[in-house]
């Protein structure tokens, strides 16, 4: 018996969390944690460090759109369908800080065809920083191959 194919959705979403992170350099890089994973959600975690604090001595926008992009790209894979951003937009509403710990959560709003849109909201202790809308596009190919096949030949 496969046991990937009696993966539950939630499940699923995790296997290709797990795969997609092995090759995620950029995120790693920038010390970000996943906290949780689900189907059409992901959570995640980094911590601003001296070098990505910019010349007003508040964390570069640039930072802050990178976990909140990683997120999203981790919400919009959870379904075993690679997929890229085909466009973001992001609101900075307050500054983040040397220190603070960023928690960027990703939902799934609307998943058609090839195209998906998220919302991912960025907070520092509950308050939001910032929030970002991104749209998705798959590509073809699975993170989980085994699982792709056993769910197309159901």
């Amino acid at each position: 018996m496969n046991v990937k194919a009696t993966l539950s959705p939630d499940d699923l979403a995790r296997a290709c969390a797990d795969a997609m992170w092995k090759e995620d350099d950029a995120s790693q890089g920038l010390g970000m944690e996943i906290l949780r994973i689900r189907a059409g959600e992901a959570v995640m975690s980094m911590t601003v460090k001296p070098h990505m604090v910019n010349g007003h001595g508040i964390a570069h926008g640039g930072f802050i759109f990178l976990l909140a992009d990683s997120t999203f790209a981790f919400a919009c894979n959870s379904h075993n369908e690679r997929a890229v951003a085909a466009q973001c937009n992001i609101t900075f509403i307050r500054p983040g800080k040397l220190g603070d710990r960023l928690v960027a959560t990703a939902r799934e709003i609307s998943r058609t065809g090839r195209s998906g849109i998220y919302d991912v909201r960025v907070t520092v202790d509950d308050t939001a920083i910032a929030e970002l809308r991104g749209h998705s596009r798959t590509i073809g190919g699975a993170w989980v191959p085994a699982a792709a096949t056993d769910a197309k030949a159901r």
